[in-house]
């Protein structure tokens, strides 16, 4: 795994953060509300700055390969804080869905080697 793989990761990982602070901001209010919104303009600007870094370099990720999994990442981390911290649904439908997800952000890149 080539160091822009590591940054594409954390930067996925942040994008899980800032669909997490959204969902706690509409659960918030007052000083509450702010934090949540600090933490979302954060994560946002953390996220993105690192899929710009995992497109460039010595070994750049090319850009419709690092979106897909940048977002794939966000989405599948986003599905499970939801079910962990919002009590969202684990029903067979979304778990079928997310593992097609997955399944094929995996087929895109290696497609894309």
């Amino acid at each position: 795994m080539t160091i822009n793989w590591l940054l594409l990761i954390i930067g996925g990982l942040f994008e899980t953060g800032f669909a997490v602070s959204l969902g706690k901001a509409q659960q918030a209010s007052g000083k509450q509300l702010f934090f949540w919104l600090a933490s979302f303009a954060v994560c946002v600007a953390i996220s993105m700055y690192f899929l710009f870094l995992a497109m460039g370099g010595d070994k750049p990720i090319p850009v419709g390969t690092a979106y897909a999994v940048w977002g794939a990442i966000g989405a599948i981390g986003t599905v499970v804080a939801g079910v962990v911290l919002f009590h969202e649904p684990v029903t067979f439908w979304r778990m079928f869905f997310l593992s097609s997800l997955v399944i094929s952000v995996v087929g895109l890149q290696v497609v894309s080697a």
